[in-house]
């Protein structure tokens, strides 16, 4: 009669010797410690310092993504500077006003005969650059369109050809008319 259920259940093969060390160690331990396992798990202060890690590691992570996000806005807008930079056309000597809008402001921008008539063929498009504007190939102005559509002020649509029957075809809009 004094041999412990743990010592029958070793005679009996249901559990091996490893198995019952490590349950009287786990036991010694529990008992070593203030209120035990189950007071340990009740702990309003243990509880309250997980919510406070928990909440701590959510924030963290939240202000991790805002910052990966910021650097993402700054490489894209570093990577537009970049290639409106490396694709505008010179504008120098420019002699014929070029007007347009920017939001609700009416805007000038001076330019020469050959960059005007290429802006109002569409070849060219006029991009806002922080706050300069810059004439760039329309290629350009399309990859620009896609990334933000709001720096593309000015890009003008081919003209289709006329129509066979249209009575005004010979009429046409002279191109040097200023507005």
């Amino acid at each position: 009669m004094g041999n412990s259920l743990q010592e029958q259940l070793l005679k009996a093969g249901l559990v091996s010797e490893h198995r019952l060390k490590e349950t009287r160690t786990d036991k010694r331990k529990s008992v070593k410690q203030p209120g035990g396992r189950a007071a340990a798990a009740d702990d309003p202060a243990r509880r309250a310092a997980e919510e406070a890690r928990a909440e701590k590691a959510r924030k963290d992570r939240e202000l991790n993504r805002r910052q990966q996000e910021e650097a993402q806005q700054r490489a894209r807008e570093n990577d537009i500077r970049q290639l409106i930079h490396a694709h505008r056309v010179v504008r120098e000597g420019g002699d014929l006003a070029y007007n347009f809008t920017d939001g609700t402001a009416l805007k000038r921008l001076y330019v020469n005969r050959d960059q005007h008539a290429r802006l109002v063929d569409g070849r060219l498009a006029l991009v806002r650059q922080d706050t300069f504007y810059e004439l760039v190939p329309v290629e350009i102005a399309v990859r620009l369109r896609e990334w933000d559509a709001s720096l593309v002020l000015v890009h003008n649509k081919p003209a289709p050809p006329p129509a066979a029957d249209d009575p005004y075809a010979e009429f046409q809009v002279p191109d040097d008319l200023m507005w």
